[in-house]
């Protein structure tokens, strides 16, 4: 770009560029290009020049970085709740229907967090509307969580209730924060498919037993259906992936606090375990320190290397939606059901660590990392395009696991689960040692590329 572009830039930005310094004229256009008026040789042609939010605009001015704020962090302790709730219902009803509720009700709270990280990303939670939108959904959230443990009874609707109120209102928020802008068009298609999807969850509530499960899954296909085909809308056709035009290092973290959610859970459940036992001997110590071993594992295989490098890779993407979309809107979810199995299996080891042949237990104890390890086999596949072996060999002797469950206490089998989490977590170790004693100086740091660019993960990507 000639001289003076910083110039033009800071008038673009501004909406108009009237007269800027090298003395052209032209417009911001809602697509996202400055298009000069005429002079110069720039005439007919089109900048991408990002345009922050105008003063008194509700949206985030996406120029500089973007960093998580207080009054997120402060939304996210209700979902802190909202897990522990699903962890006592799979307590509850271990066996394969629970199961599969508590996965549908995962998916549900998943989904009404996951919408409000988009929203964020786009609004700017420093004004006072988008805050108090934002405490508005951490009330109607708090009801929710308090209502999960009677989904598939008496409040069935308390539960569809506060799920589509959130969904529409806060779609409905961003659209109207967004006017003139291209947010608008994207959050009304929302909106939409949100009515839409809000008409068979409440539809499911005034169903009874079985039938509500099957409705709500339904519903649950149709706000997946929306995702799946960008929200196509008739007179409005479908968005791509390159309108969501994200922070994404800002969408990387804020999924980030979701997985400590769900560990700081696992921490709660083990701690209140042990509470409540009436004697305390060296089985229970020894259950209490495994199943505290097993949290730790589970963090260090998600935070040691591949969160971080994952974030730096999302950040640099010149596409942040789709691997928004992929990696971790649709694929994270995984991993926190991965840790909510883990938790319940670890409180039910602290309640009877001597029993044996337990086939819920059993399950549970070895379902919980698994999941957790698949998820994040299909994370680094999505962002680095590679299959980690290591944990793909690890869940697999998981699973092998299940032919000795019955002939071992369930102490005895979740120590030998968490080796194999233990040994995941050092092997990406001494993987990274042995690449930094390898690696040459085109691959040390000071050579590598900008954030997210393919050299700044050499020698490869996180085993």
């Amino acid at each position: 770009m000639r001289p003076g572009a910083c110039s033009l830039a800071g008038a673009a930005r501004a909406g108009s560029i009237r007269g800027a310094r090298l003395g052209w004229a032209g417009r911001y256009d809602p697509a996202g290009f400055w298009t000069p008026a005429g002079g110069g040789g720039m005439r007919g042609h089109q900048l991408r020049i990002p345009r922050t939010a105008a003063p008194h605009s509700l949206l985030q001015d996406h120029s500089g970085e973007q960093r998580v704020t207080n009054i997120e962090l402060f939304f996210d302790l209700v979902y802190v709740f909202a897990v522990t709730q699903m962890s006592h219902h799979l307590l509850a009803r271990p066996d394969v229907e629970g199961g599969l509720q508590t996965a549908l009700l995962l998916a549900l709270v998943w989904w009404a967090w996951v919408y409000t990280t988009w929203a964020t990303n786009w609004l700017d939670a420093r004004r006072i509307p988008v805050r108090l939108m934002l405490i508005a959904l951490m009330l109607v959230s708090l009801v929710l969580s308090a209502a999960l443990p009677g989904a598939f009874g008496s409040r069935g609707l308390i539960v569809a209730g506060a799920y589509v109120l959130m969904q529409v209102g806060r779609s409905a928020f961003v659209a109207i924060a967004g006017r003139g802008r291209r947010v608008d068009k994207i959050f009304t298609r929302v909106t939409v498919w949100s009515v839409a999807s809000g008409c068979v969850w409440v539809a499911g509530a005034f169903a009874g037993g079985h039938a509500r499960e099957l409705v709500w899954l339904a519903a649950l296909g149709v706000d997946l259906l929306g995702d799946k085909t960008g929200f196509w809308t008739p007179g409005m056709g479908a968005t791509t992936s390159d309108e969501w035009t994200i922070a994404g290092g800002h969408f990387a973290e804020r999924c980030q606090a979701f997985i400590i959610i769900a560990l700081g859970e696992s921490i709660v459940v083990i701690g209140q375990a042990l509470s409540v036992r009436p004697d305390v001997g060296a089985a229970v110590v020894t259950a209490f320190g495994t199943a505290f071993a097993g949290s730790v594992a589970l963090w260090w295989i998600y935070f040691d290397r591949s969160a971080e490098d994952g974030a730096r890779v999302i950040a640099g993407s010149p596409d942040p939606g789709r691997l928004a979309n992929s990696a971790y809107h649709l694929i994270h979810p995984v991993m926190v059901a991965g840790i909510i199995v883990a938790a319940s299996a670890d409180q039910e080891v602290l309640a009877h660590p001597g029993a044996a042949g337990r086939t819920a237990t059993s399950w549970m104890v070895i379902g919980g990392p698994v999941l957790f390890l698949a998820g994040h086999v299909l994370f680094k596949r999505v962002i680095w395009g590679v299959i980690s072996w290591p944990r793909v060999t690890a869940a697999a002797a998981l699973l092998l696991l299940l032919f000795l469950a019955p002939h071992v206490t369930a102490l005895v089998l979740n120590i030998v689960v968490v080796l194999v989490l233990v040994a995941v977590a050092a092997g990406d170790r001494f993987n990274l040692r042995g690449a930094a004693v390898t690696a040459g100086p085109r691959d040390s740091p000071a050579a590598a590329g900008p954030p997210g660019s393919p050299d700044l993960e050499q020698p490869g990507p996180p085993a």
